[in-house]
């Protein structure tokens, strides 16, 4: 596979001009391709660097997440046009040379959070070592389990319209809590900003007003779609002229909903890609949001312990078909059931994030309670994790832990 673009482990980020970590629609274009076409792209991992590999969680504590995400790109497919679809098909994610191992962080309250900041606050991480498809830790042991390798992140540049609308509906949710810790949303930040291959004023003028990366919008972007690994194909919206596709945040294994925020295991790896065009395809389709097919390659774990969550929270409120918390409490449910086993509760945490695991919506409709239901797959362990009538015992190495900041 030919390589379109490389990047430099060795390097910082913000020193190559062929990653950005903002979307704005003059973003220059790194490299053009033809419809057709098939290439590989190099990404750094989403923190472009700062998280080592080590027993300290002192820089998950204190990465900068105004720098992030790293991406590669943005890449121009000739031809693309506003209103048509970018048809992308990965066909191969894989660990580069020099990164054969990842990392998960549970990010502190005051830095970012997670889905169950209030009750993990503090910042804590995880190495994993790759064994070809599998994946272990040497802080949280007794499982192992086979990833799906998927870029977390990837997309086309927004239209000046589009970016304009992010900005405006966004700041209006910020204003609602401005102090809110961790904040409702992130909002422009020029300081830190790398705009790619801008030229230097042009760059500082348009930084004031790039979007952040850390949501999905309309044009892709921070999905984190878990099954989005080789073999699966996605159809994005183009709103610029050539469609400016950037990609990165690439993982090695992440389950559904990747909550604990650097829930999945991140690494630096490539993707290898075929583009292609349908000409008009937004308005033929009814396009708003990307659409995606699965690939036909995924771990294939058929035995679960499915965990149920209702839209009553930790203090006993009901809420309306609220899923938000029904997830919250399906994953708090299998967090207390595998700390009868001997994990810790941020161990059991970074479980759910990493290994796949699946969220599901199961009920939407019997008001006043949603139901959603968490599959935590019982064959990641290397012991009987299922209900038995001895109870539970103690399995886990006593005095193991994620390492702590």
């Amino acid at each position: 596979m030919k390589t379109l673009i490389k990047v430099d482990l060795n390097t910082p980020p913000e020193e190559q001009d062929v990653i950005h970590n903002r979307w704005h629609p003059d973003l220059p274009m790194v490299a053009m391709v033809e419809p057709g076409d098939s290439f590989r792209v190099e990404c750094v991992d989403w923190t472009g660097g700062q998280i080592k590999n080590d027993d300290s969680a002192l820089d998950i504590k204190e990465v900068d997440l105004t720098k992030v995400h790293y991406l590669t790109g943005p890449i121009g497919v000739k031809g693309a046009e506003p209103g048509d679809l970018m048809v992308v098909e990965i066909l191969d994610v894989g660990v580069l040379d020099d990164f054969q191992w990842g990392f998960t962080g549970l990010f502190a309250k005051e830095n970012g959070g997670g889905f169950l900041t209030e009750h993990y606050p503090d910042a804590r991480k995880a190495c994993w070592d790759f064994h070809g498809i599998y994946t272990s830790s040497r802080h949280i042991p007794n499982v192992e389990f086979a990833g799906i390798m998927h870029p977390g992140l990837i997309g086309c540049l927004p239209s000046k319209e589009l970016l304009d609308n992010w900005n405006k509906r966004e700041r209006e949710l910020f204003d609602t809590d401005p102090e809110r810790v961790p904040a409702l949303c992130t909002l422009p930040y020029a300081d830190t900003a790398h705009m790619g291959r801008m030229k230097p004023a042009e760059a500082a003028e348009a930084a004031k007003e790039a979007a952040r990366t850390v949501p999905p919008r309309e044009h892709g972007g921070n999905c984190d779609i878990k099954n989005l690994t080789k073999g699966s194909k996605v159809y994005f919206p183009v709103y610029v002229k050539d469609g400016g596709l950037s990609m990165g945040d690439i993982h090695f294994s992440q389950g559904d909903g990747e909550i604990t925020f650097c829930g999945a295991i991140e690494m630096a790896g490539y993707l290898d890609i075929r583009v292609k065009l349908i000409k008009g395809g937004v308005e033929k389709y009814a396009i708003v949001n990307p659409i995606f097919e699965p690939s036909p390659l995924e771990p294939r774990y058929s035995n679960f312990l499915i965990f149920e969550g209702i839209s009553v929270d930790e203090n006993g409120q009901q809420h309306y078909l609220d899923v938000h918390v029904a997830y919250r409490q399906a994953c708090l449910n299998a967090i207390e059931y595998m700390k009868k086993f001997g994990y810790t509760g941020e161990q059991a945490y970074a479980i759910l994030g990493t290994a796949p695991v699946e969220g599901h919506i199961s009920g939407i409709v019997d008001i006043p309670n949603a139901c959603a239901t968490l599959f935590l797959p019982t064959d990641i362990f290397d012991f009987n994790i299922k209900p038995n009538a001895d109870g539970p015992k103690t399995e886990v190495t006593p005095g193991t832990d994620l390492a702590k900041a």
